[in-house]
């Protein structure tokens, strides 16, 4: 740049003029060649790199386009050339060779959280992320990252060595224990949750302390976001999932079948031995016929070889109409499409309480959706429901207003048939 000085001075200005005329001319071209520099690393390079990767047959080209990578990069292009020409300032060279190498560290640490980004989205295109998830030890890394680049950058600033900067950050160290606790803690419970494969992304999780039912949309160094069934997002901690109990439902989802446990309370005074009448009707159901024969010549055999007398109801062995009903329900979910029979199908009686006989159904749909879930379950019990009474039962429940109009409007016309009759 001294040329610049001779040609001012060969042109006879006056020296202090020409002293401020050069300063003023080599700042303008260095800024014309920070802007050429700048203009041809965007425009052309990065044209041609991205060109490159587009025509490429890398997937993973695009998501570092997609994260700009190249483009953060390009921006330590001016802050070298500035530093490169320093020099030609004596008297302010240190000051712009730190500010220089303060941007440059700037610009390094936004190139490696993108990357680390971009390396995170390109993780994630695999299968494996579901199981074992990264993000969280990305987060780590770039903590890391920008520690080390934020005492570099003090050091340089200060011009001091790093090594002085970390011995007192020694002295520090409950302080950072204090301001990274839960980075810590998510860190520690993040390694959990991976090792022992505890949480993926897409699993279905209840944890009624932090009011999440829904699924996982993402796990990282702090929390555990959840998307519950009503479309809200539930943020847990990620040690929680450590500290605290939760429910998984990953199991059931991978199992193909998802349970059904719910009950009729049949009406106990509705239950009693079957008539002829009754094994008659009984024996042309579709899901009976063969029980019933093959039944009633077990029966029969039985009280035959054991001399028992029919004649009183209460000798030998009969069917009862809740038997019945109970083998044609474990016989209608059997043949049922929505049922997976390679699972558990049990029709089973509990204790008996104030609301009746709870005949409880047991039994998984081959479809763990929950919308076809709940429609399986619901066609099931609509059935069950509407043939109870085909098998003389009634089912249970409390009485309701019309029950109690009814029972004042026969209780009403007695008294009316008894006074015609006075």
């Amino acid at each position: 740049m001294q040329f610049i000085n001779n040609l001012l001075l060969d042109m006879e200005l006056d020296p202090r003029l020409v002293e401020y005329l050069s300063i003023i001319i080599k700042i303008l071209l260095i800024g014309l060649i920070c802007i050429a520099a700048n203009f041809i690393s965007k425009k052309i390079v990065i044209r041609v790199i991205t060109h490159i990767v587009i025509n490429s047959k890398v997937k993973w080209g695009k998501i570092i386009l997609d994260r700009q990578v190249f483009r953060k990069l390009s921006h330590i292009v001016p802050a070298i050339i500035i530093y490169s020409f320093s020099s030609t300032f004596p008297a302010y060279q240190s000051i712009i060779e730190k500010l220089a190498i303060a941007y440059i560290i700037i610009v390094g640490l936004v190139f490696i959280q993108s990357l680390l980004n971009a390396f995170n989205d390109i993780y994630q295109t695999f299968e494996i992320s579901k199981v074992k998830p990264i993000k969280g030890y990305i987060q780590v890394i770039n903590i890391i990252f920008m520690t080390i680049g934020f005492i570099l950058l003090i050091s340089n600033l200060i011009g001091k060595s790093p090594l002085l900067l970390l011995s007192g950050i020694g002295a520090l160290s409950a302080v950072l224990m204090l301001v990274f606790k839960d980075s810590l803690l998510g860190l520690v419970a993040g390694i959990q949750l991976t090792a022992n494969d505890m949480v993926r992304v897409g699993d279905w999780i209840e944890m009624p302390k932090y009011g999440a039912d829904g699924d996982v949309i993402d796990i990282s160094l702090n929390t555990v976001k959840v998307q519950n069934g009503d479309k809200t997002i539930t943020m847990i901690p990620s040690y929680a999932l450590i500290s605290d109990s939760f429910k998984n439902w990953r199991g059931m989802q991978g199992s193909g079948g998802r349970r059904i446990k719910r009950g009729l309370y049949i009406d106990t005074s509705s239950i009693m031995f079957c008539t002829e009448d009754m094994i008659d009707k009984f024996i042309k159901v579709q899901y009976l016929s063969d029980y019933i024969i093959h039944k009633e010549r077990e029966i029969a055999e039985y009280n035959a070889k054991n001399e028992i007398d029919r004649n009183i109801r209460v000798n030998g062995r009969a069917l009862t109409n809740i038997g019945v009903f109970r083998a044609y329900i474990s016989n209608y979910l059997k043949n049922h499409p929505g049922i997976n029979q390679n699972m558990t199908i049990i029709v089973r009686q509990l204790a008996h309480n104030e609301f009746g006989l709870p005949l409880e159904i047991y039994a998984f749909t081959n479809d763990v959706q929950w919308a076809v879930y709940e429609s399986v379950q619901s066609d099931i019990f609509d059935h069950l429901f509407a043939v109870a009474p085909e098998f003389g039962l009634r089912v249970f429940q409390n009485p309701s207003g019309a029950d109690l109009r009814n029972m004042v409007e026969q209780s009403s016309n007695k008294d009316l048939i008894g006074e015609r009759s006075y």
